[in-house]
């Protein structure tokens, strides 16, 4: 069998049309979305990701908020950079680049950032509400994941979901989301030992793990739903995933490529929680 691919381009093009048109009515009600994202120190990785967050933003007619620091900016300067965001009526979403300089506790500046604005849902109080199956931002991969799961008209109730990895950002929230849909969902680790009797009896594979390749055809099932989340390099410098995409798609009913599957959902999620949030201020302030 060869699998079908989930186009995450795709995908996330048509939720970001379905944004333009809220981001016009939100225009037309006095309102335009604004995204600040704090940029601390020079890492290269970290400048791409915030410039594609910024022209993502303008493309879809967003303001957008660059403040960037030298690596020296204390916690207690950046905190309270936050906390002037969080009073200012134009920005809808706070986002800090992570990862931050050694020196800055990383706890301590996500929960510095108002609930309300926090769209990239890092905050406990987010964290918390997302456990609980309230509304609230959630964690933009994840989300972007489902997102991925639902256009592809995949049900997950009663489905065995398997997530290799248990990041905050990735890993853990992820098997939350996947339970609230109906899945029984196993966490997977580094310390997890017979990994493969473990992933043979997945119907939903998530890899999150940050290793090039790492799940080859002989940890997936004939016809498992398999998500790569990860982003690598090759020995040919070429992007790669988690996953041995060329030879496990030939056993997966589905498959996300790298690039092309997972990462554009992450900005688009990014977006259309920032149109969320002003979308709660509107409702607000009427």
């Amino acid at each position: 069998m060869s699998s079908a691919l989930i186009n995450g381009k795709e995908i996330g093009q048509a939720i970001r049309n379905d944004l333009s048109e809220r981001i016009i009515h939100l225009k037309n009600q006095g309102i335009t979305p604004g995204l600040a994202v704090i940029l601390v120190g020079d890492n290269a990785a970290s400048k791409t990701y915030v410039s594609n967050k910024q022209k993502t933003c303008e493309a879809l007619g967003m303001n957008s908020r660059l403040l960037s620091f030298e690596s020296d900016l204390t916690e207690s300067e950046l905190v309270h950079t936050i906390q002037s965001l969080n009073e200012d009526p134009t920005i809808h979403g706070i986002l800090v680049q992570l990862p931050l300089p050694k020196h800055i506790g990383e706890s301590a500046v996500l929960a510095a950032i108002s609930p309300t604005k926090d769209v990239d849902g890092f905050h406990p109080i987010s964290v918390g509400k997302m456990m609980l199956g309230q509304e609230t931002f959630l964690p933009c991969t994840p989300y972007g994941v489902m997102k991925l799961l639902e256009y592809s008209g995949i049900d997950l109730a009663g489905k065995h979901a398997v997530v290799i990895g248990r990041s905050h950002i990735v890993g853990k929230p992820m098997g939350q989301l996947l339970l609230q849909k109906d899945a029984t969902v196993t966490y997977a680790h580094s310390k997890t030992p017979n990994l493969q009797e473990i992933t043979l009896q997945a119907d939903i594979l998530v890899v999150a793990v940050g290793k090039t390749k790492f799940i080859t055809s002989e940890y997936v099932k004939n016809g498992a739903v398999v998500i790569d989340v990860g982003m690598n390099r090759d020995e040919n410098n070429r992007l790669c995933g988690d996953v041995d995409f060329e030879a496990v798609k030939e056993k997966a009913s589905y498959i996300t490529p790298v690039p092309g599957g997972v990462g554009p959902m992450t900005i688009t999620m990014l977006m259309a929680n920032t149109v969320q949030s002003a979308e709660n201020e509107l409702r607000q302030d009427k």
